[in-house]
């Protein structure tokens, strides 16, 4: 094959763009201050930004940090009561990180908690070539082997899951996630009890995209055919 006929970017790096402006629309949707022009970053500039000399993409020049927006600080805030006129927001700032190893366990988990506490980010994503061993995942989920990380947890993502958006699926409709009080004035309106909401499992591939947490309420806003959309609700178990 001509040096002209080979492809300009090895698959690897294609697919590491893909993977990188899903993470990033990902974190918009949740409600992050991210740049537009990050989540259309095109293939040449990611290149020029993150491929080695090699052609392979350097996931070490990858990770980046973003901030709650306003909105976000909402959703996840407390009503104010008149013990606590000003609650704390539970989010904060978020470190999205590329893990480059094959094969990710216990060091990497240790390593990669102990990073977001000592720069005091609060919480995490890292995303992975291959699933977590089995012991770093029991970290994860046992609430003791959280205490030595950050405050809102770690996420683990492996780059097969965001090759695509699955949200810009014709199929998946509109998740919106409510506010505490959003949720409060939903129940009192229908003199529900959350258990009495239809649910939806936090593992569920568009709850985990959007980070959902136990307890939250999902607005979700189909297309219909006579009365043109309708929402339901789902609680996050």
């Amino acid at each position: 094959m001509a040096d002209s006929d080979k492809p300009r970017y090895s698959p690897s790096l294609m697919r590491m763009w893909r993977v990188y402006r899903t993470a990033k629309e990902m974190c918009m949707d949740r409600g992050y201050n991210i740049l537009e022009e990050d989540t259309t970053i095109t293939l040449e500039e990611f290149a020029g930004k993150f491929a080695r000399e090699d052609g392979e993409p350097d996931r070490q020049r990858m990770p980046f940090s973003c901030e709650p927006s306003d909105e976000m600080l909402r959703k996840y805030s407390a009503p104010p009561t008149a013990k606590d006129p000003n609650p704390q927001p539970q989010i904060g700032q978020l470190w999205v990180e590329f893990n480059a190893d094959e094969n990710v366990g216990l060091k990497q988990l240790r390593d990669y908690m102990q990073h977001l506490s000592n720069h005091n980010f609060y919480s995490g994503i890292m995303v992975c070539i291959k699933p977590m061993t089995g012991m770093a995942l029991r970290l994860l989920r046992g609430a003791s082997g959280l205490d030595e990380g950050p405050k809102g947890g770690v996420e683990v993502f492996v780059e097969q899951d965001l090759l695509v958006n699955i949200t810009k699926h014709e199929l998946v409709p509109k998740h919106v996630l409510l506010s505490r009080e959003e949720k409060a004035q939903l129940l009192e309106r229908y003199r529900l009890k959350e258990t009495q909401l239809p649910r939806i499992q936090v593992t569920d591939p568009v709850a985990k995209y959007l980070g959902l947490r136990r307890g939250q309420v999902v607005k979700i806003i189909r297309k219909s055919e006579t009365a043109g959309r309708y929402a339901s609700y789902r609680w996050a178990i």
